[in-house]
């Protein structure tokens, strides 16, 4: 490896300090972008789509598990893959325990080509069970953007009317599994009275809401 610049203390922290303001810099762009995100046009889901679950099939509204809002990854695997995507995979791997989710009204969920029993061992595989897994059936790949690729959907439910709010697929695909990345791309954000978000948004302050993974409830 080639020699890198050696300083003393002082001459690191001086660096050091320069490169933190670039970071919090960084992070108030980012804030701002997600606020337009937040503030970003809904679209209407015309169409009924039907997935198939473990349990048999399901809706996209049933997708939603009782909540307001919805993640939907599509993860690219076929009919007699064996395995998914190396890459999916790997994203896989990254997922954050749901129930952070949940606690914010929201719900993550896998779509694949793949049959309900090939997705089954997969998931068991690799540690997977906690990612509620369904099998595309009809054409919600090809409409939202994701036809033999992947990416992430994001939708709201008002009474029976769901809405497409968000999308992001490519490089941006892996910059998603913890909690506050899902939140950040949903239409409500991470819900926090610090967020600038549109009048009627409901938020609470942080801290108050966190939670012990498996103390949230039998609500959530």
């Amino acid at each position: 490896m080639q020699a890198h610049p050696t300083v003393s203390r002082e001459e690191w922290l001086k660096a050091r300090r320069a490169h933190l303001a670039k970071e919090k810099a960084l992070l108030k762009a980012q804030e701002a972008l997600r606020q337009e995100t937040r503030a970003l046009p809904w679209v209407k889901v015309e169409k009924e789509y039907v997935f198939e679950g473990p349990d048999g099939h399901e809706t996209l509204g049933e997708l939603f598990a009782g909540r307001s809002q919805l993640i939907v990854k599509h993860f690219m695997m076929g009919p007699g893959w064996q395995e998914g995507c190396l890459g999916c995979s790997f994203g896989a791997d990254q997922v954050a325990h749901p129930a952070h989710l949940n606690a914010r009204d929201t719900t993550l969920a896998y779509v694949s080509r793949a049959p309900q029993a090939e997705i089954h061992g997969l998931k068991e595989r690799m540690g997977w069970e906690l990612i509620p897994w369904y099998t595309l059936t009809d054409d919600f790949d090809k409409d939202f953007g994701v036809d033999e690729w992947h990416g992430h959907n994001a939708f709201i439910r008002d009474g029976d009317r769901i809405f497409r709010t968000y999308f992001v697929d490519a490089r941006g695909d892996s910059q998603l599994g913890t909690t506050w990345s899902y939140l950040d791309i949903t239409a409500l954000g991470r819900q926090e009275v610090w967020e600038n978000s549109p009048e009627g948004y409901p938020q609470t302050p942080p801290y108050q809401w966190w939670n012990y993974h498996d103390a949230y409830g039998e609500d959530v």
